[in-house]
Formats: structure tokens, C-alpha cells, sequence
């Protein structure tokens, strides 16, 4: 039994697929979030390493797994200096940006979500806005939280609110991002030894969750997203901002 539930108590596995399940939800859904709202959970059963192990590895299997449902519904070639500046932006938050204090670091980033979400609620673009300098400039940003905090989303999050009006799009696009961002992210921490023989035991103990979670998710977009995207959007940006902050 203790193999099969990779060391982890029944108690804790049930609250492990009850996350999942929510996170995988709001993830279909919006595009975004499923880390921010799984790991502070993944961090209760299990090490640091191993969490963050379990988050990509499970972000990276349902975007290749749901591929065909988003792929090509945004295009990739103004992705490119996005996630091409990620990963220069990644390596060089985790080199440099741990000279700053955390605490300071992630009050002023949660300020600027806030902030954003401010100005997103009052803003809807009508046409699409999208060029090579703030696609790699928002890149950019999110590599160096990715690297420095391990918080990528907010800076594409706004991006995409702020550059497209058609909720599909929006939601494409930061799917794509986060494919090739959960990519990066297990090479990092592959080749940093993150990566243990316990780490497939815990993904084949949390996908059956993920996957349900991302059928609802995805059935819920369907009936409701026209309607309802920007705001839930929005909210679940707020709530980011205010955890990053408060943290």
C-alpha cells in the first residue's frame, strides 16, 4: 500500500487528488493557475523538490495530452520571443535576482498584478495587439520570476488579458506558454537532481485527478467561458497578486 501511495498517508493522498482536481479545474478553464493553487498543498505531503517535480512534470502531461484541443487556435510565431526570452529570462533570475529580499521582491510584484487587474478590469482590447518587443519583453519577466520565485504566470497572464478580446485565443495562448514553460522547467530540475525515483510513483498517483479535473474544466469553458472567462480571469489574477504579496 505504501508503494502505491508513494509513501504518502490515505489522508493526505485524498487531499492531494481533492487539489489536483480543483487546480486542474481552474487551469482548463482560465489557462492559468493550476501551480499557484496546488503547490502550497503539494508542499504539506511532500519535499519542495519534489512538488515542484510533481507540478510540471503533471502541467507538462495534460497540455500534451489536450494539445489538439488548443493547438493552432493561437498562433506560435509570436510565441517564439516569448518563450525563447523565458528561458535566457530563467536562468538569469536564478543567477541574479536572489540578491534581492524576497519578501520586498514578491510585496512589489503582487502590487503590480493588483494593479493590473485594476487596469484590465476597466480595459478590453478590441483588436488583437501583439509584437515581437512585448511578447520577449513579457518573456523576459516571467523567466526572471520563474527563475528568481518560481511564479511565471502574472506577467503572461496580463499579457494575454491585455492583448486579446477573444477568450479562446487568450486561453490558447498561455496554454501554449505554460507547455513549453512546464518543458523548461523539468529540464532545469533535471539537471539541478530534482528529478527522484519517487517522482514517477507521485505523477502516476496525481494524474488520474489532473485528468478529471481537466475534463470538467474544459466542459465548463465550453458552456460558460464566452460569458464568464475575463471575469473568473480576473479573479483568480487578484487572488495571485494578493498571495504573491501577503506570502
Amino acid at each position: 500500500m505504501e508503494a502505491l501511495t508513494a509513501g504518502i498517508s490515505l489522508p493526505e493522498v485524498l487531499l492531494l487528488w481533492l487539489v489536483v482536481v480543483l487546480a486542474a479545474v481552474l487551469r482548463a478553464f482560465t489557462g492559468f493557475g493550476f501551480a499557484l493553487a496546488a503547490m502550497p498543498v503539494f508542499a504539506l505531503v511532500m519535499p519542495p523538490t519534489e512538488a515542484v517535480v510533481l507540478s510540471a512534470s503533471l502541467t507538462l502531461a495534460v497540455n500534451l495530452l489536450t494539445v489538439k484541443s488548443y493547438w493552432g487556435v493561437f498562433p506560435l510565431r509570436p510565441l517564439m520571443p516569448m518563450l525563447l526570452l523565458a528561458g535566457l529570462g530563467t536562468w538569469v533570475g536564478a543567477n541574479l535576482l536572489e540578491r534581492f529580499s524576497p519578501a520586498q521582491f514578491r510585496f512589489w510584484i503582487g502590487a503590480a498584478v493588483i494593479a493590473a487587474c485594476a487596469l484590465l478590469a476597466f480595459y478590453r482590447p478590441r483588436h488583437h495587439r501583439h509584437g515581437p518587443w512585448l511578447g520577449g519583453l513579457t518573456g523576459m519577466a516571467s523567466g526572471l520570476l520563474n527563475g528568481a520565485f518560481a511564479i511565471p504566470g502574472p506577467p503572461v497572464i496580463v499579457y494575454a488579458m491585455a492583448a486579446e478580446p477573444q477568450p479562446a485565443r487568450s486561453r490558447a495562448l498561455l496554454m501554449t506558454f505554460f507547455l513549453g514553460a512546464a518543458l523548461m522547467a523539468l529540464a532545469a530540475y533535471a539537471s539541478a537532481g530534482f528529478v527522484t525515483t519517487r517522482a514517477p510513483w507521485l505523477f502516476l498517483l496525481a494524474f488520474p485527478a489532473m485528468f478529471l479535473g481537466d475534463k470538467l474544466g474544459f466542459w465548463l469553458f465550453d458552456r460558460y467561458g464566452g460569458r464568464l472567462y475575463r471575469r473568473v480571469a480576473l479573479l483568480v489574477l487578484f487572488a495571485i497578486g494578493a498571495s504573491i504579496m501577503f506570502a
